[in-house]
């Protein structure tokens, strides 16, 4: 295995000190998203991925919607900490949001009846799949981020905040920014008890 690729793997952490600024061009991160968008597999080649890149302000506007809506969930002798965690996300120069088009997945479960359950699961897959590689690949670009899940608390307020389609269904956020501290050390478990050969 390329140990380049190797290295890259290695070096995507979660970065949770991002500053706003970024090492690459507007244009440049746009590039990664689409060359992952275009390029990671997917179960019959559906092409369901779907991702919205936040810059700036509207970055800014997605975490402002994200504490509002904990704010009326969250208790308030709780919620200091709660706002805080999410100030670091704003403090981010941008954020990806991920979702899959479940209009082409009801349409591959109308087609393909037999794998109808498993297309779901496929959909998911596929999205974790895209989420690692623009992750490393922005880590690769001098970018630090890490991947949250408020959805579905923030679903119905980014649709209509940005005009995404209904059948767009988020699963996931990346913030992302200049890397202000790097990750701490990493406990691993026994890779004897997590691989087995055979052969």
């Amino acid at each position: 295995m390329n140990s380049n690729f190797n290295q890259a793997v290695e070096n995507r952490r979660s970065i949770y000190a991002i500053g706003k600024e970024s090492p690459i061009s507007d244009q440049e991160i746009q590039n990664i998203v689409e060359h992952a968008v275009k390029y990671v597999p997917a179960s019959f080649n559906s092409q369901s991925a779907r991702v919205a890149i936040l810059l700036k302000e509207q970055h800014d506007r997605l975490w402002d919607i994200t504490k509002e809506s904990l704010r009326k969930l969250v208790p308030v002798e709780s919620f200091a900490a709660t706002e805080e965690k999410l100030n670091a996300f704003k403090n981010g120069y941008g954020t990806l949001l991920f979702f899959e088009d479940q209009a082409v997945v009801e349409g591959l479960q109308e087609n393909f009846a037999l794998y109808k359950d498993n297309f779901p699961v496929w959909s998911l897959q596929s999205s974790g799949m895209l989420q690692f590689t623009i992750w490393t690949a922005l880590e690769e670009a001098g970018l630090g981020a890490s991947l949250q899940h408020y959805n579905p608390l923030i679903d119905d307020q980014v649709k209509a905040e940005w005009g995404i389609p209904d059948k767009w269904k988020l699963w996931a956020q990346m913030p992302f920014g200049k890397v202000l501290a790097p990750a701490g050390e990493k406990e691993f478990s026994p890779l004897e008890a997590r691989v087995k050969v055979f052969g």
